[in-house]
């Protein structure tokens, strides 16, 4: 086995990342990456700030100068709360069979390459879900696949809209959305004279909508929703604002579950929850869902309103970039480093993200490992909205 083992590999490395069959990848491009060159701990803490909303006082002319009004800058964290690794070992005599045919590096290029595919994989979903739990709210219908409508772009500009009224502006929005969704869009769309390309109809390219970038992801998947039928509102009445609802006593069957997207009689909106707290199997005194900020964008009464759950569906994302971060980082050595006998930084064309890749030699066998450190979190759920479908 040669001195450099990853040295001589890595141009094989780097064509089979293109080679090996890949899942589309659209939330690792959309988020903010942080991908600091310092190692880390499992459970390591990463700190951000939040500063709060605040409201503008009357300006009284004085010959004091007033004290101001003080705020509170809340601190924020997220945790590198997965380490993960995918181990090849091999042999002196496995390195024979292979060269006796296709050639170790082409077969071990496939493995390495096929352990970032993994990594990626995992990183994406993660990514989906934490979004998912975290929308505010949400536009669409359940069995009803976004841009199903030639020259409709109706869906993408409600989103945009719930992200302007939260205060995205435009900071960088971004929409991913499901392969249904994708596949409607390059079928439904693609007319020259309404796109003004023929990249949609000839090279499948999907182009910008409503001023956010559109790609797919092969991760997003589906939510089950609850059981909960006939459950109304308590009569405590809710201000604009409110995040937390509960329920009128004994009245309705089966509970909600977290991530249901669901209506208020009389509001408009489309909700998602955040949390569901239910003691029983049917609501009761007690009860409650939890929505993210900015709560409900309309009050709703002192009397019990009806909460209908949206059924079972499939979920496309939009976000503003900076309110979904995933953070990467080596995974940290012992002092002297550990037994590895090389090691070096592959970054994944298909992701952008990079993977430290270890060589660790024993008795007549060896191993190389592909290791990954990350965590993820949103942390604006104002700018982040669901796409149903």
């Amino acid at each position: 086995m040669a001195e450099h083992t990853l040295t001589d590999l890595a141009g094989d490395i780097y064509v089979a990342a293109d080679r090996v069959g890949r899942e589309l990848v659209g939330m690792i491009p959309a988020v903010t990456v942080n991908g600091g060159s310092e190692a880390a701990a499992l459970n390591d803490t990463i700190r951000s700030f939040a500063t709060p909303t605040v409201t503008p006082a009357t300006l009284t002319p004085a010959m004091t100068i007033p004290e101001g009004v003080g705020q509170t800058v809340a601190n924020k964290t997220m945790t590198l709360d997965v380490m993960e690794t995918v181990e090849i070992p091999f042999t002196g005599e496995s390195i024979k069979h292979l060269n006796n045919g296709s050639g170790f590096e082409t077969v071990y290029g496939d493995m390495i390459a096929q352990a970032m595919r993994a990594h990626v994989n995992a990183i994406e979903l993660k990514l989906a879900v934490a979004a998912r739990a975290n929308a505010c709210r949400a536009y669409g219908a359940a069995a009803t696949v976004p841009f199903a409508t030639s020259n409709d772009y109706t869906e993408a500009s409600n989103i945009l809209k719930i992200l302007k009224d939260n205060g995205a502006g435009a900071f960088d929005n971004q929409l991913v959305i499901n392969t249904g969704a994708g596949a409607n869009f390059l079928g439904k769309q693609s007319a020259v004279n309404s796109a003004g390309t023929d990249s949609i109809l000839r090279q499948g390219v999907i182009l910008d909508i409503a001023g956010m970038p559109i790609r797919e992801s092969a991760q997003l998947g589906s939510h089950t929703a609850g059981t909960m039928a006939g459950g109304k509102t308590s009569a405590a009445g809710y201000a604009v604002g409110a995040t937390t609802l509960a329920f009128q006593n004994a009245t309705g069957t089966g509970v909600m579950v977290d991530g249901d997207a669901f209506t208020i009689a009389g509001d408009t909106n489309i909700y998602v929850v955040e949390t569901a707290t239910f003691a029983g199997a049917n609501p009761a005194t007690g009860d409650t869902i939890t929505i993210a900020s900015p709560g409900l964008r309309q009050a709703v009464p002192g009397t019990n309103q009806a909460i209908t759950i949206i059924a079972t569906h499939n979920n496309s994302l939009g976000f503003s970039r900076t309110a979904v971060e995933l953070a990467m980082r080596a995974p940290g050595d012992p002092v002297g480093g550990d037994a590895a006998s090389d090691m070096m930084t592959v970054t994944d064309p298909h992701s952008g993200l990079s993977f430290g890749i270890s060589v660790y030699k024993g008795r007549k066998k060896a191993m190389i490992a592909v290791d990954a450190l990350y965590g993820v979190k949103v942390w604006k759920p104002d700018h982040v909205a669901l796409l149903i479908g």
